[in-house]
């Protein structure tokens, strides 16, 4: 399978519970997927509002040809920060999630050990505001692997049927 193959098969597992948009997308992404919560609790009555909570999650995704070091180093670091961005910590936000998908039909072995370790964490206000994590899964289209990094290892059930 090819990584335009790949990706194709990939994005419509995403559309059911994300806003998925492959056109104007920003360098170096090729399509990116945005789920949003809010939830509201109360006791009895509207009036007494014991928690509003903001749930969000942007996924970035990339393909490439060869994915090398550099080129993963350059895609993780824009993910992050572009991400994080969009989090606005306040008394109601629980979490800004960011998540990247780097479809390539072949990945450098240096590559492959970056993205084992490639780890992102921020609190905002020490947890009070809420808190940003990091997943990330990079898909070799050549040969049907998957690699991940520690968050990342959650997304196994989505992408692991797609060979």
């Amino acid at each position: 399978m090819s990584a335009d193959e790949t990706l194709n098969a990939l994005l419509p597992l995403f559309t059911r519970y994300y806003n998925v948009t492959t056109e104007g997308i920003e360098e170096p992404f090729d399509a990116e997927a945005v789920f949003e919560s809010h939830n509201e609790q109360y006791y009895l009555v509207k009036a007494a509002k014991v928690a509003d909570i903001d749930t969000k999650e942007y996924v970035f995704f990339a393909k490439r040809d060869n994915l090398s070091a550099d080129d993963f180093a350059k895609l993780d670091k824009v993910a992050w920060e572009r991400g994080t961005s969009r989090a606005k910590p306040g008394y109601n936000h629980k979490s800004t999630d960011v998540t990247l998908v780097i479809v390539a039909n072949t990945i450098d072995d240096a590559a492959k050990n970056m993205i084992k370790k490639s780890r992102h964490y921020k609190s905002y206000k020490w947890g009070f505001y809420g808190w940003s994590i990091y997943r990330l899964v990079a898909i070799e289209s050549s040969c049907g692997k998957a690699y991940y990094n520690h968050r990342g290892k959650s997304l196994k059930k989505l992408v692991g049927n797609i060979k």
